[in-house]
């Protein structure tokens, strides 16, 4: 049985933005959560020394993904691109599409890596 899509991007803060971020977080889940209801879970976490945020996503499959890029493009935030500099890492766990890879390279620029790890070996999780 195939496991979720899990999407974690990796993001540096642009300097002296960082409260700004932390005020922004509230607005953009809630806009997540109101626009993309196959969503498990969608969390934002800070690093210690407040330089990068990490978006971790958990979708049941790659096609919720696709939905959410869809919802992204569609109605881009102003707001992360005057909080955040640049996205520094991508990972992903499940199968992407082509088009999720493509998307994903021209979203976050040249030279960031993606690593997928797209074979599920086992797992549970929990409402």
């Amino acid at each position: 049985m195939p496991g979720p899509f899990v999407f974690i991007a990796t993001n540096r803060v642009r300097e002296g933005k960082l409260e700004a971020e932390k005020s922004r977080v509230r607005g953009w889940v809630r806009f997540i959560d109101e626009r993309e209801p196959r969503v498990i879970g969608f969390h934002e976490y800070l690093s210690e020394d407040g330089t990068e945020v990490e978006y971790v996503q958990i979708h049941p499959d790659a096609a919720s993904f696709e939905h959410h890029l869809g919802v992204l493009t569609a109605e881009a935030n102003e707001s992360y691109r005057e909080t955040l500099e640049a996205t520094t890492a991508i990972r992903v766990y499940g199968e992407p599409t082509q088009p999720i890879l493509d998307l994903l390279h021209a979203l976050a620029g040249e030279g960031v890596p993606i690593t997928v790890f797209p074979q599920h070996l086992g797992g549970f999780q929990r409402g």
